[in-house]
């Protein structure tokens, strides 16, 4: 492939799209053509993000100031319930890879009990792709509008998927417990999130209640075939990236953790992000730290008949940013790994 891709990223001045321009600026099919952020329009990517200063970026634009005409891919960035409405008024010729919630649950019902309000692009969301890349590649290869899976999703179905498609484990009694670093948050100024309010502790939120629940059960109930409900409790760790997600799920009779193993073999060896650590290995976020990968690890719980499991990605990287690139590579036929391949920021 020798044109580029002439990308626009929408929503740029936030966490997300600067995780985008960092991986797109090494990107060789990659060419950064607009980006907009209302709240800093006018201002130099530089301005906002000083580590940026020494490329040479368009200057940040209002939404209504974008002219779409010659972009062949947008990344959405904008917060949810905002999406959706502009990804409907952008020109069909342009390809899509939305980072929000707005297009990642398949059920409009599920999405306005989850969400608040009722789905304002109804039409779209009949053709949305959800792109778990390595379990959906053949799917975002001809899509037009991928719905990039939520940070928290992705550490959590990477490894459950494979154990539920292969009968490995059981649908029910799934317990997800989630730690994740503060840019999870987003970059608005919140009391929660100052640092006195972060610093030296970590706390629960969302408890039975935070809106990845549905989007981690509506792809276990995929692949298992029956509904999945799980208990999913998310925390907020004091470290500005990552993500750990420990599982304890319940083998079906007569499996065992060297089933599961292979299992995961099966779906990952020849993936070149997701990882099965060796047996006594278990992973941490700062080995993912800067880099697209998913490491994965497993044991048999001393409680008969339980397998524990933790996986770790960068949240800003393969649970957001560099996953919408890896999808943006299945998209364009290129090598999926293009652009991404970075070692982890370690120590």
């Amino acid at each position: 492939m020798t044109k580029k891709i002439n990308i626009a990223i929408i929503g740029a001045s936030g966490y997300t799209g600067a995780e985008l321009v960092r991986l797109l600026l090494t990107h060789p099919h990659a060419n950064i053509a607009l980006l907009t952020g209302d709240t800093q329009a006018g201002k130099k990517m530089g301005e906002v993000y000083p580590h940026l200063a020494q490329y040479d970026l368009p200057a940040l634009i209002s939404l209504e100031q974008a002219d779409f005409s010659k972009i062949d891919l947008v990344f959405c960035c904008l917060p949810h319930a905002t999406t959706q409405k502009v990804i409907a008024g952008l020109p069909q010729h342009v390809r899509i890879v939305d980072l929000s919630a707005d297009f990642r649950l398949a059920d409009v019902a599920v999405y306005e009990k989850w969400y608040g309000h009722p789905h304002q692009a109804v039409q779209l969301q009949k053709e949305a792709v959800y792109g778990l890349t390595e379990l959906a590649r053949e799917a975002v290869k001809e899509a037009r509008l991928v719905a990039n899976p939520g940070c928290y999703p992705t550490s959590a179905q990477l490894p459950l998927i494979p154990l539920l498609q292969d009968g490995i484990i059981e649908n029910s009694n799934i317990i997800i417990d989630s730690k994740s670093g503060v840019t999870g948050a987003g970059r608005s100024a919140r009391q929660a999130n100052l640092y006195c309010e972060i610093t030296d502790g970590m706390s629960a939120y969302g408890v039975a209640s935070h809106r990845h629940a549905p989007e981690i059960e509506q792809g276990l109930s995929n692949a298992s075939g029956k509904a999945v409900m799980v208990s999913f409790t998310p925390h907020l760790i004091p470290m500005s990236r990552g993500i750990l997600s420990t599982m304890y799920v319940s083998l079906v009779k007569g499996k065992t953790a060297v089933d599961a193993r292979q299992s995961l073999s099966k779906a990952y060896d020849h993936e070149a992000f997701v990882h099965i650590l060796a047996e006594g290995i278990w992973p941490a976020t700062h080995q993912v730290k800067g880099t697209n990968n998913c490491l994965i690890a497993l044991k048999e719980d001393r409680v008969a008949g339980r397998l524990i499991l933790v996986s770790v990605i960068d949240n800003l990287v393969k649970g957001a940013s560099g996953q919408a690139v890896q999808n943006m590579n299945v998209m364009f036929r290129l090598p999926e790994n293009t652009g991404l391949q970075f070692s982890a920021i370690f120590p």
